[in-house]
């Protein structure tokens, strides 16, 4: 899937949050990046960034040690350092 509409268009009752948060980054990022999944994190965009995609409170535990990591976090309006509020992202497209 790449449109979270289809998720819940199918199955509203089995929509996953974080099935449906990363279909929303990946949506959004592939149509001026190439993205990859990522064997540590969520996702790797031009084989260099390291996303792990969560809610308000995703720990940061899973980039740690990554040079280009960051937790994108749904539910939060400012990010700070390499922390990136999930809404940015629609202004990608």
């Amino acid at each position: 899937m790449n449109n979270t509409n289809l998720i819940y268009a199918l199955d509203r009752k089995q929509a996953e949050i974080d099935a449906i948060r990363e279909t929303f980054f990946a949506n959004q990022m592939k149509y001026i990046h190439e993205i990859h999944l990522a064997e540590k994190g969520d996702f790797l965009i031009n084989k260099k960034y390291t996303f792990e995609i969560g809610g308000k409170n995703k720990p940061t535990k899973q980039i740690k040690g990554f040079k280009n990591g960051f937790v994108v976090r749904d539910d939060l309006e400012v990010g700070a350092l390499n922390i990136i509020p999930l809404y940015l992202f629609g202004f990608m497209y």
